[in-house]
């Protein structure tokens, strides 16, 4: 039962590193990564990127505050749905959302996936379905409200049952992080999303500026290290280096 897994970059974003990563300094450019898992019983995609206005007019999605915080290289056909038709996937086809958490660079792309289920951890839908609550973490709960079927979860899932595609909670970044297990025929494969920036967050445990919960990420950090010594080979967030030796779609990912 074979398991593909395609890497999709939609866009990328000019960051503080500071704010990224304790003892940092100056921007960098960064790349915002989706990707596509296609089992027998199913697709799915683990986050949907940036929302289509970023690409003209970020501040009127973001506001201006927030929007100024950022750079933007994000060109049309770059969005979500524009990458998954480069390689001949129809958005409206994918069965399946993985959200790994609410920001938005993770979840603007979900309304350009109509038909998909989300799917999404309890503790994430507790904060950021309330737009108040979830407004002090960066959470956008309009992602939440464009007509998506949406799962609960608690702790771990397995999608379809054998162990191929696990959903893993990893909170800290947000208060219901999670991140995706995927077992190619190969060896295994951990995409971390924001629990793990850069290879280097994982290596010295240097955090973010401002996270939700500073213990509950350093343990999150701990599960994917002992992932990691237990063969997986761990897919960083926003790991601009890194990623330049990620395959891009059409190529697979092959352990």
């Amino acid at each position: 039962m074979t398991v593909r897994l395609f890497a999709l970059t939609c866009g990328r974003l000019e960051v503080d590193m500071a704010a990224m990563m304790e003892g940092s300094s100056g921007r960098e450019m960064v790349p915002v990564p989706t990707f596509l898992i296609e089992h027998p019983k199913g697709s799915v995609l683990y986050d949907t990127g940036m929302h289509p206005l970023l690409q003209t007019d970020p501040a009127a999605w973001l506001g201006p505050e927030k929007a100024a915080r950022f750079g933007y290289d994000f060109k049309p056909g770059e969005e979500v749905s524009g990458r998954l038709a480069e390689i001949g996937r129809d958005p409206a086809g994918i069965d399946h959302v993985v959200t790994s958490h609410l920001h938005f660079d993770h979840s603007g792309g979900n309304g350009l996936i109509p038909n998909a289920e989300l799917i999404i951890q309890q503790a994430e839908w507790d904060y950021g379905s309330d737009p108040e609550r979830g407004a002090r973490y960066g959470l956008d709960h309009r992602d939440l409200e464009l007509g998506h079927p949406i799962r609960k979860i608690d702790g771990e899932l397995d999608l379809f049952g054998d162990g191929r595609v696990v959903c893993i909670p990893t909170p800290g970044h947000t208060p219901g992080h999670q991140s995706l297990k995927v077992r190619l025929d190969g060896g295994e494969v951990v995409i971390a999303g924001d629990s793990c920036y850069f290879c280097r967050t994982l290596r010295e445990r240097r955090l973010p500026a401002r996270v939700f919960d500073r213990e509950m990420m350093h343990a999150s950090l701990d599960r994917l290290a002992a992932l990691e010594q237990g063969g997986a080979r761990i897919l960083f967030g926003h790991d601009a280096e890194f990623w330049k030796s990620v395959p891009q779609a059409p190529a697979e990912i092959a352990f």
